[in-house]
């Protein structure tokens, strides 16, 4: 009988040491996965941006990441991210080939205890981190070369107070 005991105590103790933990101090990792289908998508497409919660995300890398890459993996979407620590996910898609209806339906597919709220259109991703003013082409004032690159093209310097940036903000 004490045997018994022993092996059912070495049971539970394992799985709780290796079960996902729900704890808000967990590292949090944000992946941006690109879709592999991003070479076939059509450059003349109309891509638009999407950002909403999903509610029943437990852990980054079992859920967040499992979410994130079944969005990616969807024919017309470009680009997929799921930001577990503000419960948000960020998809931009061709509006041909991709709805908010069909993103809703792949994340509740994923597992039942996941929903999804607030869909919404935007222009912008609402990431957190400030993006550079974009420069006027042909601008070669010394405030653009010191600025960041952005997709190939210069941006202004944040403390820019130059005429081709000053009408960017």
């Amino acid at each position: 009988m004490k045997m018994i005991k022993n092996i059912l105590m070495l049971v539970v103790v394992t799985i709780f040491a290796f079960s996902c933990k729900n704890e808000a101090k967990a590292e949090v990792k944000t992946v941006e996965h690109a879709s592999e289908a991003v070479a076939q998508l059509d450059p003349n497409a109309t891509y638009a941006k999407a950002e909403f919660t999903i509610e029943g995300m437990t852990c980054a890398m079992g859920c967040a990441a499992t979410i994130e890459k079944k969005i990616a993996k969807m024919e017309g979407v470009k680009s997929s991210k799921v930001d577990f620590d503000k419960k948000l996910a960020m998809v931009e898609y061709d509006e041909a080939k991709v709805s908010p209806e069909s993103l809703t339906k792949t994340v509740t597919s994923v597992a039942d205890i996941y929903s999804v709220k607030d869909m919404k259109t935007v222009d912008a991703f609402s990431a957190g981190k400030e993006t550079a003013k974009a420069c006027e082409p042909g601008c070669e004032k010394s405030c653009c070369t010191a600025g960041l690159k952005e997709g190939g093209k210069m941006s202004c310097a944040a403390d820019c107070k130059e005429a081709c940036c000053a009408k960017k903000a």
